[in-house]
């Protein structure tokens, strides 16, 4: 084994880079967390082999990359197929306990909601402000993140959840994820509460705190190794828009997602501020 990566696509590009240079070597499954390796069939190579990998690891966007796969007539298409890899699956249930947990939350609340069982709802719904003083259930203030109204809005939702807090709780730790759920759940679920009432739910108000997390701290500290794809940034920015220009089938809590996705950035500053080395991460590139 050369290298792994935990990502399909940069383990292709060096592969095809190396077969340019004249080093025989193929795309392996790997272990969890790095799935996806590079075996040499010559050890001989390996000194030569091992310096490339550095220049890669380096700088992975570097164009003779891209040229190397196409001159193999390899556009780099990741693998299609359907089988699931456990061992890498389980592998992330267990080192993202707290991802893990809400997203088994929001799915049994959304399951017990779908056979009829309403109690969790009635339960995690948020009061207005009056009523919690009165009442101090003040868990409520984080309950609707937990609450979702439709299949498609609880796998929108999850999809980002699993994607974006199992990044950071493998990067940063249980405790960072853990604080920035209830720090952009608060913020997103008040706001909302505040300006359109209490009648809404959804975890996308966390989403929306991940991705300017995640977003800005690629832009504050890109050494870190933890980003968002220009395009999929994009793509969640004209969604926030769509949003407020009210033209879908359904109302969207647009309070939420914008106080979250602020909150999120706010808390990417704070943890550049705090965490002045780079965190303890992966080996090899992500």
């Amino acid at each position: 084994m050369l290298v792994a990566f935990s990502q399909e696509r940069p383990a292709r590009l060096l592969v095809n880079y190396l077969q340019v240079q004249g080093i025989a070597a193929d795309y392996i499954q790997a272990t969890p967390p790095h799935n996806h390796g590079i075996r040499l069939h010559d050890q001989s190579q390996m000194a030569k082999a091992q310096q490339i990998a550095d220049e890669f690891i380096a700088n992975p966007n570097s164009q003779k990359y891209q040229e190397a796969a196409w001159q193999t007539g390899d556009r780099v298409t990741l693998s299609s197929t359907s089988v699931i890899y456990w061992p890498a699956v389980l592998y992330h249930l267990k080192h993202s306990p707290f991802a893990t947990l809400i997203l088994v939350l929001c799915l049994a609340t959304y399951g017990m909601a779908l056979i009829g069982i309403s109690e969790p709802y009635n339960w995690l719904r948020i009061l207005p402000l009056s009523q919690l003083a009165e009442n101090h259930q003040w868990w409520r203030l984080i309950g609707p993140a937990l609450i979702h109204f439709s299949t498609l809005h609880i796998a929108f939702n999850l999809l980002w959840w699993w994607m974006l807090g199992k990044q950071i709780e493998t990067t940063f730790g249980l405790s960072c994820l853990v604080m920035l759920f209830l720090f952009t759940a608060l913020i997103s679920n008040v706001a909302q509460l505040l300006l359109s009432g209490p009648n809404f739910g959804g975890l996308s108000g966390v989403v929306y705190g991940l991705v300017g997390c995640v977003w800005w701290l690629g832009w504050l500290r890109p050494s870190w190794g933890i980003s968002l794809p220009k395009p999929m940034i994009a793509f969640l920015l004209i969604w926030l828009l769509v949003g407020y220009a009210d033209i879908l089938w359904i109302k969207m809590a647009n309070t939420a997602h914008t106080a979250g996705l602020i909150s999120g950035c706010l808390f990417a500053v704070i943890l550049t501020f705090t965490k002045h080395k780079k965190p303890k991460a992966d080996k090899y590139i992500s």
